[in-house]
Formats: structure tokens, C-alpha cells, sequence
């Protein structure tokens, strides 16, 4: 059974001035559609709605219990049109993030965005890229803000910024005195990357997988803020975006070390499902997001 919204405010309108030619007028419709349109519904329905007497119609006992009904309901279809029309953007959004979007990047567009749009209610998930992936194929997301690579064929991915990784140590640590750094330094110093999934760790991976591999002590990390502060004690250098290092650069207590030959730039991507049919919230916030 599909009974439409047309059919219904058809039977509404009949049975207001229980005659078809006034109900045409106040629909807009033809006699002939009106008549059409209520014929069909009572043969879906299996039962006639109205007692015919010449051109009125008056309910019988089935419409008279189905009025208040379709009442009902034609006003809550009214009511998701205003909602779905009016100006002001209203609702929740699923946003997830990886690690370095999530911390250093999306915050302040997220600000932004609510207080222009007091009424939405943003719900913010911050984790590594393969999660935040993985939470998109599932639909547990609206949007998907990543820093990492992705092929998942259920998604759709988009070019948002691009950002650039920087290998850096403390500011006394013995390579940041050094003009350049070779490679075969590189790989006999201890090492604090970010955990298998992260983006910044495939993208760091795919770097430098052909120029040397660290050979000493390699201690893994679940956020940049942990290996920042386990970078600053000296015991060994790492490799995150220059967006989670900028404010320790600035107060010297990291420094980048000069490394050639290493292609550490990369893409930051929005992801959407493709079953995904964008909701005003959603499209407003992409394009919060592309144009701030």
C-alpha cells in the first residue's frame, strides 16, 4: 500500500465541502484529478470513504474515523516542510576527525559555526584516520575530516587542505644543533611516532619506507600532545604535522631538523558515505569548512 500526501489532502478537502468541484478549487486541481485521487485511495483502502448523494459527498463511518487522522498528519508533513524551509539551521551533526584535524584545525571552524548557528549541536569524535574511516562506512558520522590515505569504495573522498609534516626534536637534543641530517642519523636515533592507523604514521610510512628505517629504540604514542611531551625530555625525535608543533616553534622548545630528500606533504580529505543524501546542516557545514 502507497498512499500518498496528494491523496490525503485530496480526502481532506472533500470532506470539508463534501463536494468535489468546491474541493477542486481550494486544491488547485482538476475535477477529474480530485475524482481520480480519491478513487484510488478508497481502492487501496479497500473500503469507500464517503456516502454519495448527487454531487455531495458527506463521510461515512470509515472516513469519519480516518479525518482526525489524516489531520494529523497532513500537519505534521506541514510542519517538517517549515522545518526543512525556514532559515535557521537547526539539529545535530556527527562530525569525526582525525587525530590532527581534530585537535589543532577543526575547533575553531566548529566555534565559528555554532555561534552562527545556535541551534545545531555538534557531536565531535577524535581519533585516527582508520577509525574515523571506518566509522563513516558504518554511518555512525555525518562528516569525515581525515589526514591519512583511504580506497574504502563506500566512500567519497574530497581534497579540503593540504598540510605538511615536520621531523623535529627538543631544542637541546643533539641533532638540533646540526645544519643537515643524513639519513643513516636518522635511523640510529630513537623514535616517538603516532600508533598503526594514524594518518600521520602511513603518511610518515610511505615517506620514508625506501630512505631508512629506524633501527633504534621506537616508542609508539596515541596522540601528538604525549609524544610532544616525550620529545621535549630528549630521549628521542619524531615526525607529526606542523599544525600540533607550531606553538612549541614558536616558544623554542622544538625544533625542526633539517632533512632533505623527504616528501612529508599531504592532503586532508572530507569523506562522505555515498548512500548519504546531505542534510542543510551538512552542506552548510562543508561549506563553513571549504571557505574558512
Amino acid at each position: 500500500m502507497r498512499i500518498t500526501l496528494k491523496q490525503l489532502s485530496v480526502f481532506a478537502a472533500i470532506a470539508k465541502h463534501e463536494n468535489i468541484s468546491q474541493a477542486a478549487d481550494e486544491a488547485a486541481l482538476t475535477q477529474s484529478a480530485m475524482s481520480m485521487s480519491l478513487k484510488e485511495l478508497e481502492s487501496q483502502l479497500g473500503s469507500p470513504l464517503f456516502h454519495r448523494h448527487g454531487k455531495r459527498l458527506k463521510l461515512n463511518n470509515t472516513g469519519l474515523a480516518l479525518q482526525p487522522r489524516v489531520q494529523q498528519l497532513l500537519q505534521l508533513a506541514e510542519e517538517i516542510e517549515r522545518l526543512a524551509l525556514q532559515d535557521e539551521l537547526s539539529g545535530v551533526l556527527r562530525i569525526g576527525a582525525s587525530s590532527t584535524i581534530g585537535n589543532y584545525l577543526v575547533p575553531a571552524i566548529i566555534a565559528e559555526f555554532l555561534e552562527a548557528n545556535p541551534d545545531v549541536h555538534i557531536d565531535l569524535k577524535v581519533a585516527n584516520t582508520q577509525q574515523i574511516v571506518d566509522d563513516m562506512k558504518h554511518l555512525r558520522i555525518d562528516i569525515g575530516l581525515i589526514e591519512g590515505l583511504t580506497d574504502a569504495p563506500q566512500l567519497d573522498k574530497k581534497i579540503w587542505r593540504h598540510d605538511e609534516l615536520k621531523i623535529f626534536a627538543a631544542s637541546n637534543h643533539a641533532l638540533s644543533t646540526q645544519k643537515q641530517i643524513t639519513f643513516a642519523q636518522l635511523a640510529q636515533t630513537p623514535w616517538i611516532l603516532r600508533e598503526q592507523g594514524s594518518g600521520t604514521r602511513d603518511i610518515f610510512t610511505h615517506a620514508t619506507h625506501d630512505k631508512f628505517e629506524p633501527q633504534a629504540q621506537l616508542l609508539e604514542l596515541g596522540n601528538s600532545e604525549a609524544i610532544k611531551q616525550a620529545v621535549k625530555t630528549g630521549f628521542g625525535i619524531s615526525c607529526l604535522s606542523v599544525l600540533a608543533i607550531n606553538a612549541e616553534l614558536k616558544h623554542q622548545e622544538l625544533k625542526v631538523l633539517d632533512v632533505r630528500g623527504l616528501d612529508l606533504s599531504r592532503k586532508l580529505y572530507i569523506i562522505k558515505h555515498k548512500a548519504q543524501i546531505s542534510s542543510r546542516i551538512e552542506l552548510a557545514f562543508e561549506e563553513k569548512l571549504i571557505s574558512g
